[in-house]
């Protein structure tokens, strides 16, 4: 009977943190929607706005998950702010890219980035922590490869939209796994620490009567204010989600985001999708097939 009770808290363990997960997924893919609401403010305005709004959020999740005393540690430690401000660099110039680039039509690219972004952390851990390749693995690494290198040969250039993207959010992942506390508090620690130019520049702004915050119309005030909100919102019900969920779980559900954001761009901003990308994302789909399959039998087998 124990064992049998143990077996349904586990699986209601893992309903939840399905939902939650799942939750975040769901809002990073309708995130575009917002972000061409904001393309007509300044894109350092819009960064700005989305750290500082997102201070009180993280903050209000903290003590109500009762976490301050591992914060308090955290904010007395040299190495963890300094790592901390890495981490938070990294963060926010995945966010400014991400921002860009849906403001000039070029949706599609970021897709492609976060499906692009596993394959690249799989090549960091193999480079910088000596994680052994399988070759299901391999050939879903080169795959992307191809992929990418189709792309730039028809545009004759890199498409490094996706490629800043990817790595950006990459190395933020490498990076983040050094920080002794957990999502929550890191997350706020990272955002605090972002908060201090952002609220100066702010400040500047305002000051010199070139904001959009207090000269603006009702409703950019509040698209300002709502990036707090769509920022924080997804991370936190992310980091609640994945502790109560396999990493081969989280491993295939991370494909959602980049899918919704693919059909969106497509179908509703109407963004140019030829032959050549195509090719190049039916790549990375098979890449991404292969890579899931090797993460299931790897699990299985644990």
């Amino acid at each position: 009977m124990a064992t049998e009770a143990l077996s349904l808290d586990d699986d209601s363990k893992a309903r939840r943190g399905f939902l939650l997960a799942l939750g975040a997924y769901l809002l990073w893919g309708l995130l575009p929607f917002y972000m061409k609401a904001v393309a007509h403010l300044p894109l350092a305005e819009v960064i700005a706005h989305r750290i500082v709004w997102s201070v009180p959020i993280a903050a209000a999740v903290l003590v109500w998950a009762g976490r301050t005393a591992d914060f308090k540690a955290a904010i007395r430690s040299p190495r963890t702010i300094s790592m901390a401000a890495l981490t938070a660099a990294l963060i926010s110039v995945n966010w400014g890219i991400y921002v860009w680039a849906i403001a000039v039509d070029r949706t599609i690219e970021t897709a492609l980035g976060y499906y692009i972004n596993p394959l690249v952390s799989v090549v960091v851990g193999a480079l910088l922590l000596g994680e052994r390749l399988n070759r299901l693995q391999i050939a879903a690494v080169v795959l992307a490869a191809v992929a990418v290198a189709v792309l730039t040969v028809e545009a004759g250039k890199l498409p490094w939209v996706s490629l800043a993207l990817a790595f950006s959010f990459a190395a933020y992942g490498f990076f983040r796994k050094t920080l002794p506390i957990g999502p929550s508090q890191g997350f706020l620690l990272e955002v605090l620490l972002l908060s201090v130019p952002a609220l100066a520049y702010i400040v500047f702004l305002i000051a010199s009567g070139r904001d959009h915050f207090t000269t603006g119309n009702a409703v950019d005030t509040a698209l300002l204010i709502g990036c707090g909100p769509v920022t924080a919102v997804p991370l936190l019900l992310f980091a609640f989600g994945a502790r109560l969920l396999r990493l081969s779980t989280i491993g295939i559900m991370q494909y959602i985001a980049p899918t919704i954001v693919f059909l969106i761009a497509v179908l509703i901003f109407g963004e140019p999708f030829g032959g050549t990308q195509a090719i190049a994302f039916g790549l990375i789909w098979t890449a991404l097939a292969i890579y899931s399959w090797s993460m299931f039998t790897s699990a299985r087998k644990a």
